[in-house]
């Protein structure tokens, strides 16, 4: 497998021969989730799903931020604690991805857990001079790393030029960054520069140095987190460690609505709570998954709509190939390997998912023909149903579960109404196709046979 690596501009081979390490910045736990937020960690969880499928061993490592001003604001702001704020988007958190499908974490590290591994890290960075005590805090020095620049492609000098902050009296450069807050308001711990909390960067240094080791296979996150934030984290990192911090570097683009950066200002905004409610996970992950994902994607209804409507010949697919029965009219093996091939080699190519995702949908189209042609065996459809499952569970994408029980409940409504029909009882059929109507029920008619399936009820469908 390739990926592109931002610090190199190049594609990367992933080293399979051993555990795959990695670790994905995760979310500042202040608020609710967005569809951002799940854009990023969907594609990790595809990247992930697809090495398990090779029987490749993850180590996905994915942190909280769970200490940050915006956490301690909206505390303060509700007359609440700061853990009782991160507690409860965190409970969230795991509610929203949960029913996304996405797998948990090996480890999912809060910063207020590793603060003895903080201060340690920090420690280190100022006996060795990389970093300075001042009156507001402990802050890292960055013109003592001199590669300072190099995943952002940004010079020192354009960034100090071009800097508009201000250097306080005892701040040495306006590109130092904070390592360790001082503040007496808790929440804040001892260390041995003062009383206070880590900053944003040191947190994912010390927890992925902790889980990882110093040179871990993958660090993700989305392109915002370019700079300063996986900037300042190489610098330290590489600082305390002297070796290289992570082999590749893979930046997920940002979901805009409109063309426009989400923000809370403009009220655009779309939580996952929000877009699960009206369209539900698998219709949020072909969203998610439809382009390349270093590419930025732009939020629409009707892009949503699309893939509702592709997401019902996915299901039509699915429930043609549970009912099939009868002899095989074609021969579909070599289509099946060809169509698996371009799947896989797609998503080895730098994780292009548009790409898997037309194999995919090609699969379902062939299969959907076959059943038009009444083509499709029993045979063929086991044959066609295991690789389609395959590329399902990679994709993270699942038909709801039915009991024994509610199928034996649609099978008998269906044979009553064929037996109404069949003494032309048609108002009697009538009442018994508006019954699985409501139960979201759809009968398709086949030569000699009818067979049904359950669609999912999408809230927001038209």
């Amino acid at each position: 497998m390739n990926l592109q690596d931002t610090l190199s501009n190049s594609l990367h081979e992933l080293d399979v021969s051993k555990n795959v390490k990695i670790y994905l910045c995760g979310v500042t736990v202040y608020d609710e989730s967005h569809i951002g937020h799940a854009r990023t960690i969907i594609v990790f969880d595809v990247l992930r799903k697809y090495l398990e499928e090779k029987n490749i061993c993850v180590e996905m490592v994915q942190n909280f931020t769970d200490v940050d001003d915006k956490i301690i604001n909206r505390a303060n702001k509700e007359n609440v604690s700061a853990e009782q704020i991160s507690t409860k988007y965190i409970e969230n958190y795991f509610n929203d991805f949960d029913e996304l499908n996405v797998k948990r974490a090996t480890h999912y590290p809060k910063a207020t857990e590793h603060i003895d591994d903080i201060i340690q890290f920090i420690g280190k960075l100022v006996e060795e001079n990389f970093a300075y005590p001042s009156k507001n805090g402990v802050y890292f020095s960055v013109s003592k790393f001199s590669k300072y620049g190099k995943l952002s492609k940004k010079k020192i000098d354009d960034l100090q030029s071009g800097s508009r902050i201000q250097v306080d009296e005892q701040k040495r450069d306006p590109l130092d960054f904070a390592l360790w807050k001082f503040s007496d308001n808790e929440p804040a711990w001892d260390s041995p520069w003062g009383k206070g909390r880590p900053g944003w960067h040191i947190e994912c240094s010390a927890m992925s140095v902790k889980y990882l080791g110093e040179n871990f296979d993958i660090h993700g996150g989305g392109r915002d987190l370019i700079f300063p934030h996986h900037e300042n984290e190489i610098a330290q990192s590489e600082s305390y460690t002297c070796a290289q911090f992570a082999k590749t570097w893979m930046h997920v683009g940002m979901v805009t609505i409109n063309g426009e950066k989400m923000s809370k200002s403009v009220g655009n905004v779309k939580s996952i709570k929000h877009v699960l409610e009206n369209w539900g996970s698998n219709i949020i992950r072909l969203f998610c998954l439809s382009g390349h994902y270093s590419k930025a994607i732009d939020y629409s209804e009707d892009l949503l709509e699309e893939n509702l409507a592709k997401w019902r010949q996915i299901e039509t697919c699915h429930y043609e190939l549970m009912h099939a029965c009868g002899e095989n009219n074609e021969d579909v093996q070599s289509m099946i390997k060809t169509l698996g091939v371009d799947f896989d080699k797609s998503l080895e190519d730098d994780m292009n998912t548009h790409l898997a995702l037309s194999a995919f949908y090609q699969l379902v189209k062939e299969t959907n023909k076959l059943v038009a042609e009444e083509h499709l065996g029993k045979e063929n459809s086991q044959l066609i149903r295991t690789e389609l499952q395959r590329m399902m569970k990679i994709l993270g994408l699942i038909i709801p579960d039915m009991t024994e029980t509610k199928k034996q409940e649609i099978e008998k409504l269906i044979e009553s109404r064929k037996q109404f029909r069949k003494e032309k009882k048609f108002e009697d059929a009538d009442k018994i196709r508006d019954m699985l109507n409501e139960m979201n029920v759809d009968l398709i008619d086949h030569v000699g046979r009818t067979i049904w399936m359950k669609k999912e009820i999408i809230k927001a469908e038209k």
